[in-house]
Order: C-alpha cells, then sequence, then structure tokens
C-alpha cells in the first residue's frame, strides 16, 4: 500500500528490553525475538530482511551470538544507545563485539528509545508541555549525539576502520552542525586529541550512516551533504510512521533531487550497506 518494496526490519516491542538491569533475562529476550524475526522474514526472503537484537552485558555471548545470526542470514545487529555508565562506549568493554561485527561484515545499529532512560518501567509521558518537550526532544537528541562521540573520540572508528555503525531513528538535520563543531573543537586543541588522526567529520564520513523517516529540515542539506550517510526510513508499524503518505513526504522532502541523488537516499544506500539484493518494484 506504501509502495514500499523492501525493508529492513529492526525489533519493535523489544526496544524496551534495552532497558533491563537483568542480563540473562534480556539475552534471552533478544534471543527469542531473532527467532520470532528470522521466521517472519522467511516468508518474503528477497523483500524482508531482519537486524538482530544483542545483549552486549556479556560480551562472550554477544559475540556468539553474533556469529549465529551471521549465518541464519541477518543483515546486521542492534545494541543500546543508551548503555549505563559503567559500559559506556568510551570504556574497552565492546572491544571483541566491534572486532567482530567488523569481520562478519554486519553493520551496528544504534536504536533511538533504547537504554538505561528506556526500560520497561519506563514513567508514563509528562502532560506538561515543556518536560513532555524536554524528554521527547531534547534529551532524546542529546542521548544520540553523546553516543555518536563517544564512538568517535574514543578511538572505536580508528581501530576499527571497516565497522560500520548507522544512527536508526534519530533524524540527520541536527548532525552537520554537531559535526562542524566537534570538527572546529578538535583543531583548536589537536594536541589533546592526539589519539584521533581524522577529523570527526572524516569518520563519520567514512564508517557511520543515519536514518530519517519525517525530518523536514533535512530537505536543505541533501543538496550536497552526505548523500552516501543518509537513509530514508517510514518508521511502519509505529504510530509516527509515515505510512501510508510516504509517498507524499519522500515528494515534500526528497523530490527536488536529482533522480541519482533521490535514488541514493531511498534504496542504493541501505542496498550496499546491507549487502542486499535489489527487489523488484512494488507500485503504490
Amino acid at each position: 500500500m506504501d509502495g514500499v518494496s523492501g525493508e529492513i526490519l529492526y525489533a519493535s516491542l523489544a526496544l524496551k528490553q534495552f532497558g533491563l538491569t537483568d542480563a540473562t533475562l534480556q539475552k534471552s529476550c533478544f534471543r527469542i525475538n531473532n527467532d520470532r524475526l528470522i521466521d517472519h522474514c522467511a516468508h518474503i526472503p528477497d523483500r524482508l530482511f531482519g537486524v538482530g537484537t544483542i545483549s552486549t552485558y556479556r560480551i562472550e555471548n554477544a559475540v556468539r551470538e553474533v556469529h549465529r545470526r551471521k549465518k541464519e542470514g541477518m543483515r546486521g545487529v542492534m545494541i543500546w544507545q543508551v548503555p549505563p555508565p559503567e559500559l559506556s562506549f568510551a570504556t574497552d568493554h565492546y572491544e571483541r563485539f566491534w572486532a567482530t561485527a567488523q569481520d562478519l561484515q554486519m553493520p551496528v545499529s544504534l536504536h533511538t528509545l533504547t537504554g538505561m532512560p528506556y526500560g520497561p518501567d519506563m514513567a508514563k509521558k509528562s502532560t506538561n508541555v515543556t518536560i513532555h518537550l524536554a524528554h521527547s526532544v531534547n534529551m532524546k537528541s542529546l542521548y544520540a549525539n553523546n553516543t555518536l562521540l563517544q564512538i568517535i573520540t574514543s578511538g572505536v572508528l580508528e581501530r576499527f576502520p571497516r565497522l560500520k555503525i548507522v544512527l536508526v531513528e534519530n533524524e540527520t538535520s541536527w548532525l552537520p552542525f554537531v559535526l562542524s563543531e566537534w570538527d572546529k573543537c578538535c583543531l583548536k586543541v589537536q594536541a589533546h586529541v592526539s589519539q584521533m588522526t581524522m577529523l570527526p567529520s572524516e569518520h563519520f564520513k567514512r564508517q557511520v550512516y543515519a536514518t530519517f523517516f519525517n525530518d523536514p529540515p533535512a530537505r536543505l542539506l541533501f543538496n550536497g551533504w552526505r548523500l552516501d550517510n543518509c537513509m530514508w526510513s517510514n518508521d511502519f508499524p509505529h504510530k509516527n510512521s509515515t505510512w501510508p503518505r510516504s509517498r507524499d513526504v519522500i515528494a515534500r522532502d526528497l523530490g527536488h533531487l536529482p533522480d541519482t541523488s533521490r535514488t541514493k537516499i531511498l534504496y542504493e544506500n541501505v542496498i550496499q550497506l546491507h549487502e542486499l539484493p535489489t527487489p523488484a518494484p512494488i507500485a503504490a
């Protein structure tokens, strides 16, 4: 109905399980979710492609699960976007996991609304508009910002130059400003960031992707900024989804672009990143 010919599928109900503090329970929940998603995609294997959820409390378990899901045909893995402070992405806790994802060519997705602030017991949204917007917009953006900063400045992308990171559903219009500000600061204090051989924006260009689904300001970016790093999504079946009006939203935000640019964002980038077959088109 929406004219979508194929999709990368992420967890939905399992997103809140990234906030579980019981490592064994989380691992079990994720294994069930991954098994279910593999069964679901098997019904239309040339159009539906799953991304596995991975618990990273215990890295030895995470590494085994990445190997298992690679063998079963999944096209990437997802971990929490907001880990507990003691397991920050700036620590060496994830080294074997990064190495495995790089070696198996499994892109690592960091999905919005996953991790410690978003567990099963998360409080209901406030009816106070200031508190609601601070939580739903400001803090959500800050979590994505800080996670990307940790991964870049701690040298993860330096040590694993073939690792691919995907920021999922965090939108994209904030990225040019943040990356340019990080670049400026790094250039000013170059002696203090000697562990980095590239600027943050250069790391992003080489190894980071970002998805968006309803980000009107982003249309101003796509005349030239990082066309190889951005990927459209429709967020189906969530209430924020552009379904069943995705074609209208695409026309609004991407209609001004040349065909070559639009096709990169709509399908070429995701096909290349996840090594997908090109599905036959479905008319809307």
